[in-house]
């Protein structure tokens, strides 16, 4: 999959942040398009336009983001992803939107330069097998292992990949080289990152796909072996993405 075919729709036509936004995400090659912030105007462009990706508020105009998500599940087969845009920070409220189907909730204000990396991180289309984009390989590898798209180590873990393909200096000192790169990134310290990124690849392992787990890893995710630590699994899908790489250009 290339980037431009991820299709956004913005729920929200203001000059100060739907459509600085859409430009945002054109400029890293994605398809974005914004709708005024109304729940039946949002439902009728995702039945006509159908969408990869909805980024809109927590509430709109005749409904929630909630109820929408539940109308567009009964209607559709193939339900885009959500991401929940919202000003309250709360925790109930982030639980109960994530678990009513959103892949992402996004606390408002938020950084433009990262909305491309979170669109791509949960846009539901399969990668195609010639794709070269570094981004869209190491997303597509780590939600098919099962870490959850809306936990911090998600994106930890994805950027710690990204780095350490772009940087092979990096993984000769995980703790030292790798986890700073990352904290620097999210204003973050290099323990929380040690420990978010354990955390996700435990989830994946108690949780995810065992068969793409085990095909992937090459043994059974309950043998004696047991999980991977962080730094053999950044290595493994870091190792696998660079030989792909380097495969498309031979």
């Amino acid at each position: 999959m290339e980037n431009e075919s991820i299709k956004v729709l913005i729920g929200d036509n203001s000059a100060a942040n739907g459509v600085k936004a859409a430009a945002k995400l054109r400029e890293n090659g994605i398809i974005a398009y914004t709708r005024k912030m109304d729940g039946q105007v949002i439902y009728d462009s995702i039945l006509k336009d159908k969408p990869d990706v909805i980024i809109t508020a927590l509430t709109m105009q005749e409904t929630d983001s909630i109820a929408l998500m539940n109308r567009i599940r009964d209607k559709l087969v193939n339900v885009p992803a959500f991401i929940i845009v919202s000003d309250i920070r709360n925790s109930f409220i982030e639980r109960q939107v994530m678990e009513n189907g959103a892949s992402y909730f996004l606390s408002a204000p938020f950084d433009l330069d990262t909305l491309p990396s979170i669109v791509k991180s949960v846009c539901n289309k399969p990668i195609t097998s010639n794709c070269t984009d570094t981004e869209i390989m190491v997303t597509d590898i780590i939600q098919k292992l099962g870490v959850p798209a809306h936990i911090k180590g998600y994106h930890y873990l994805r950027t710690a990949i990204i780095s350490a393909i772009n940087n092979c200096q990096l993984m000769e000192s995980v703790t030292k080289q790798l986890y700073p790169c990352v904290a620097q990134k999210y204003a973050t310290t290099s323990s929380r990152v040690e420990r978010a990124i354990r955390h996700a690849i435990e989830i994946a392992w108690d949780r995810g796909n065992t068969e793409a787990i085990t095909k992937f890893f090459g043994y059974y995710v309950d043998s004696y072996r047991g999980r991977p630590t962080n730094s053999e699994f950044i290595a493994l899908v870091t190792d696998k993405i660079r030989l792909k790489l380097k495969m498309s250009r031979i």
